[in-house]
């Protein structure tokens, strides 16, 4: 059997109400010019949307058909034992030409009863952000169920709500249960659990091309809904040049940053899992296997098989990656 090597998928896109071009002109994607892009999903394990490979000896072979043949090998030995040909993750870039509905998300628990599915855990990190742009994370004040009602009934969920101001390399975790929404002028990336189960509770009374509202998930969010205050919903992390920093860590998913201009050696022995690297601005090389290289580009994705445990990262030009994986204390290595 031939080695593994890194992976770069067919990216899948995804036409929204509220998306638009900016996917282009801001990470580099190939979009009509009369579609409406919201999302372009990078590396999905989602049923109905596997990510297909398109690079080398194993180009267009799909995802999970891979992780049946190699196993650990490719996601990691204890990753496979838990998710088995399932992709644990979904990775995203988003493009919010519109405000997105006020949705939320279910937890595990919820998930499994309901839909047979996993529950939705995410992170935000900003791209690119038009002047003054918002979004929504958490409530404003303290809130319960009876409060929530009233405001969604009176058409006033919004003023019950923490809008925050953001820009590029703002951060926000989403754990399942936060009420959320991303406003217009955003583009961000997304790292989620693999689930497309959605909750939404708000749709500011926008009508599709047919003229009719989206359906909304009322009842079933109320269960799912944390209504818990927050003192803080952004995430502080601390960059450093040439340095890897880990800017959002859970049960599900770490995801660090690195800005780099030079040589970056990677080091993954100790750590049973795939990485990702999405490649926000430059270009870089990666050398792996003593000898092999591969380019990646801004805008670009690439999956890193557990089994290739060293390797350099060569900037062509300065450059930033997200890195991510499933962290140590979860796969039995604490």
């Amino acid at each position: 059997m031939n080695q593994l090597y890194p992976l770069k998928f067919k990216t899948i896109l995804k036409e929204k109400i509220w998306g638009g071009q900016n996917l282009k002109s801001t990470l580099n994607k190939s979009i009509p010019a009369d579609k409406k892009i919201g999302e372009s999903w990078e590396l999905s394990g989602v049923k109905g949307d596997i990510s297909v490979v398109k690079n080398g000896f194993l180009a267009e072979n799909e995802l999970d058909e891979l992780i049946e043949i190699y196993m650990g090998d490719l996601v990691g030995d204890w990753i496979y034992e838990q998710f088995g040909t399932e992709f644990p993750l979904l990775i995203k870039f988003i493009d919010a030409n519109d405000v997105l509905s006020i949705q939320v998300h279910p937890d595990d628990e919820l998930a499994k009863t309901r839909h047979n599915s996993n529950g939705k855990t995410e992170m935000w990190y900003v791209v690119d952000a038009e002047k003054d742009a918002e979004l929504i994370s958490g409530f404003n004040h303290e809130m319960d169920k009876d409060h929530y009602v009233k405001h969604l009934k009176n058409n006033e969920l919004p003023q019950i709500l923490n809008s925050e101001k953001v820009e590029a390399g703002d951060v926000f975790f989403i754990p399942a249960g936060r009420v959320h929404a991303i406003g217009a002028g955003i583009v961000l990336a997304e790292i989620q659990q693999t689930s497309d189960i959605t909750y939404r509770i708000y749709d500011w009374s926008r009508k599709d091309s047919q003229g009719k509202e989206r359906e909304l998930h009322t009842e079933q969010a109320l269960d799912a809904i944390d209504f818990k205050l927050y003192d803080s919903y952004k995430t502080d992390y601390v960059k450093e040049k040439n340095i890897t920093s880990e800017i959002v860590r859970n049960r599900y998913f770490q995801t660090n940053i690195l800005e780099f201009d030079q040589s970056v050696e990677k080091n993954y022995n100790q750590l049973d899992s795939f990485v990702i690297y999405m490649c926000l601005d430059g270009e870089f090389e990666i050398e792996y296997y003593e000898s092999e290289r591969i380019t990646i580009k801004k805008g670009e994705t690439v999956l890193i098989p557990a089994v290739i445990e060293h390797l350099i990262l060569n900037p062509v030009v300065q450059s930033k990656i997200l890195e991510v994986y499933i962290p140590e204390q979860d796969n039995g290595k604490e």
